[in-house]
């Protein structure tokens, strides 16, 4: 196991500001799902503009045909009728977020209505369209201080009692075992070694951390 010092406020605040704030790979990809997502959005503009070019950055090399006949289709029809532009205009939504999934290797399982984005991922966009994290960096050093205290203090409980029996022990262990890992998933995130240190601590390579 390595070993990892206790996190001080001025190395929690540069873990934070690098941090993707643990988004799973999943709820990444749900967010441009949504009717209030950069995809939709962006593809709205375009839309509006006439001009594709926007929205091709959301998908693939190879996909960019099927997003220009798409989107040319789109312009076509939307102009027929406002009932014809909603449906041209969601069909032209779909495809590109159906698109832009498969290019992620993800699953479509369909448009998500507007108002469904975490507020962490909402709050994370503001920050991008805003051009300040800071408000966004407070919210998360404070969740992440949460964290690490609420653990630290279930580990230094169960150590009071882990000699007691072999059932406090254990209870001990579990505890122990979460704060430090809650702290190295926080650090390697950080510094950008997730993938890495995930690779290392599969059970098929020996020498990986385990516990």
């Amino acid at each position: 196991m390595r070993t990892k010092g206790l996190l001080g406020c001025a190395a929690l605040m540069t873990l934070v500001v690098g941090l993707g704030w643990l988004l799973a790979v999943g709820r990444v990809q749900a967010h441009c799902d949504t009717m209030d997502g950069p995809v939709v959005k962006t593809a709205q503009a375009a839309l509006g503009k006439g001009d594709v070019t926007p929205v091709l950055k959301w998908v693939k090399p190879e996909q960019e045909a099927e997003i220009r006949e798409a989107f040319k289709k789109t312009l076509a029809v939307r102009t027929l009728s406002p009932e014809a532009k909603d449906l041209a205009d969601k069909y032209f939504f779909e495809t590109l977020v159906r698109l832009h999934r498969a290019g992620e290797g993800a699953p479509y399982t369909g448009l998500q209505p507007a108002g469904t984005v975490e507020p962490v991922i909402a709050a994370s966009d503001n920050a991008l369209e805003t051009g300040s994290v800071d408000g966004l960096t407070q919210e998360i050093v404070k969740l992440v201080s949460n964290g690490i205290h609420r653990r630290f203090a279930e580990a230094m409980e169960k150590k009071k009692h882990a000699d007691e029996n072999v059932a406090a022990g254990r209870e001990f262990v579990n505890a122990y075992v979460e704060f430090v890992h809650y702290i190295e998933r926080l650090h390697d995130d950080a510094a950008g070694q997730t993938e890495q240190h995930a690779e290392a601590q599969k059970p098929s390579e020996p020498g990986g951390h385990q516990h």
